[in-house]
């Protein structure tokens, strides 16, 4: 019986696998247990920021020798280093450490519930077609029937607006509203970017009703799209922001940001867990932060991107009608290519690199931050050779 067999024997039958049994990874590729290499554009969907990077695997390997967990009853030195070059690095004034992106939604939600039961405001909105987790908190959150029917009845005091449609986020903003939750791109949603307007206007209405602005930088952030993370370039101040993914340099780890005006909100005892900022997966993600702030790091990532972009463009006009549009930014880009995206997903994976595919109709591409110039040509190649014999 060989590993997929034994997955579906003892594991619930829940995600959709790929037919290939990983061995091991070595930079931007992935090698299955035939010594096959795989250009890797899943990054474990944005969780490898850095590929297989030494540094983060050395950090790593350097704490485990030390400890690998200690209990909320003591500071752990790894969880303040990673809390630290957060804190100094963004607007918010302190860190709450989970074990996941839905993790991190859940406390947010939790924070927004107290603060709104003191002022008087009792509703989250969050976008249709947003994906912020499975929990029954986040579920509610993401506005798609699929994932919420069979679970009802969910979390109450939740409603959803249209994102990009000015008008209906103004008819949804009331006196009662608590908070509003946005991601700056939506990554299940088709990687489809929020635009100015949108977040302008919800600033104007902001600073009318007074609520919270939460952003789920879960996928975005941590230099995923250019900066260390997405809503830097929207101009914007955030209350509380929630990451993971990428954070513990490829080990569970997710986190709350918290502006300084809502440190006060939770009292000892309000929220806690377990393993939120396990100090392994808190040194891994001091490695990736740290690199991701180096001179230069993410100047290379948005030229990267460019060049990225450039390439899909050339595609575009050498095989007119095949790409329908191209989005987002950084080193999280969605190419629409409507009914097609599973089947070019397919090709790509018979040509050894890997992709993902997102509502339906886009292929997500989402290497690793750090991928080299001839890893991207490689890619461009391979989706040319791949256009050039379906053409």
């Amino acid at each position: 019986m060989n590993r997929i067999e034994r997955d579906k024997r003892v594991i619930l039958n829940t995600y959709k696998r790929l037919p290939i049994v990983i061995d091991r990874a070595e930079g931007h590729e992935l090698i299955d247990e035939n010594g096959i290499h795989y250009l890797d554009f899943f990054s474990g969907i944005a969780v490898n920021n850095l590929g297989a990077d030494p540094a983060v695997k050395k950090a790593i390997h350097d704490q485990v020798d030390r400890y690998l967990h200690l209990s909320n009853y003591f500071a752990s030195e790894p969880a303040v280093e990673l809390a630290e070059l957060l804190v100094d690095n963004s607007f918010a004034d302190k860190v709450f450490f989970t074990n996941s992106g839905a993790e991190a939604i859940e406390a947010a939600i939790k924070m927004v519930r107290k603060w709104g039961n003191t002022n008087g405001k009792t509703t989250m909105l969050s976008a249709n077609g947003a994906f912020h987790g499975r929990t029954m908190g986040a579920l509610g959150l993401t506005a798609k029937p699929a994932y919420q029917e069979p679970f009802a009845p969910l979390l109450s005091g939740i409603a959803h607006f249209e994102m990009n449609e000015i008008e209906s986020i103004r008819e949804m903003v009331k006196e009662d509203t608590a908070a509003v939750f946005l991601e700056m791109i939506q990554g299940e949603g088709g990687v489809r970017p929020v635009e100015q307007a949108f977040v302008d206007e919800i600033i104007k209405l902001k600073e009318t009703y007074g609520f919270l602005l939460v952003i789920d930088e879960i996928q975005t952030g941590l230099g995923r799209t250019g900066t260390l993370f997405a809503h830097e370039q929207y101009g914007i101040i955030p209350d509380l922001v929630c990451v993971a993914k990428a954070l513990g340099g490829g080990l569970p780890l997710g986190g709350l940001l918290v502006a300084e005006a809502l440190t006060g909100v939770w009292t000892p005892g309000n929220h806690g867990t377990t393993f939120g900022g396990n100090a392994v997966a808190a040194a891994g993600g001091t490695a990736l932060v740290t690199k991701l702030l180096e001179d230069g790091f993410l100047d290379e990532v948005n030229r990267k991107s460019r060049r990225i972009v450039s390439g899909l463009e050339e595609l575009n006009a050498e095989f007119p009608g095949v790409i329908r549009e191209i989005r987002g930014f950084g080193m999280m880009i969605g190419v629409d290519v409507g009914e097609a995206a599973p089947l070019l997903q397919e090709a790509f994976l018979e040509r050894h690199c890997m992709v993902n595919t997102t509502s339906g109709t886009v292929l997500r591409l989402i290497p690793a931050l750090n991928i080299g110039d001839k890893k991207i040509q490689q890619f461009l190649d391979i989706f040319r050779e791949i256009l050039t014999e379906k053409a």
